[in-house]
């Protein structure tokens, strides 16, 4: 079996540190146990120095062998596929891990991120306040009747949907217990506690 590659810059300044996205693939691997390593692309120049691997010039890439994916949903999902710890392998329990794991990307992050945005880029106005309101209410409702998303039990859909929600400025944006307790159960994990950490120790080693 080949060893997992993830690529993620060579440095980053202070404030993404912690939240950059080969974490997710780190958390990935340290929950289902399988061994990576992680290699780097330049900061100086990302916008260009990667194309032939990132067409639109970001990280993280995964690498297994002959096959090379771009964007962290692709690489979770190929990660997932590997250990039924991440993914239950019967067709029900898979097909509704598939579906939350796109929901936190789609009707999650597609809203949390251009409203966190405008928020730290100090616009007077920010109208997609009304929408990520709606969005947390809906999931707000959701975890106040489940411990986790799919089948009883903690999967990849957890893993992203926590990692989305974790965000400190959206987690501010209201009071929600229940999305609360959820993110702090999950990013008590030590599988997150060690990416989380291993992240940031690759950062300040590029200070």
């Amino acid at each position: 079996m080949s060893e997992l590659v993830i690529w993620t810059y060579d440095w980053v300044p202070d404030g993404p540190r912690g939240f950059v996205r080969d974490l997710r693939l780190r958390w990935a691997c340290e929950e289902a146990g399988l061994a990576y390593t992680v290699r780097t692309v330049p900061f100086e120049g990302r916008e260009t120095n990667h194309l032939d691997r990132q067409p639109f010039g970001q990280i993280p890439m995964l690498s297994d062998g002959e096959i090379e994916l771009f964007e962290s949903g692709a690489g979770l999902l190929h990660i997932a596929r590997k250990n039924e710890h991440l993914m239950p392998h019967d067709p029900i329990g898979e097909a509704q891990t598939l579906q939350w794991t796109i929901a936190a990307l789609n009707s999650m992050e597609m809203v949390t991120v251009p409203w966190w945005f405008l928020e730290v880029t100090g616009a007077p106005d920010n109208h997609l306040a009304g929408w990520m309101e709606s969005r947390l209410d809906h999931m707000e409702r959701v975890l106040k009747a489940r411990e986790w998303l799919v089948a009883d039990r903690f999967t990849v859909a957890d893993l992203l949907m926590a990692d989305v929600l974790r965000v400190a400025k959206v987690r501010a944006f209201g009071d929600r217990p229940a999305t609360e307790a959820y993110v702090k159960r999950i990013t008590e994990r030590p599988a997150f506690k060690k990416a989380h950490a291993d992240q940031m120790a690759h950062f300040a080693r590029g200070d």
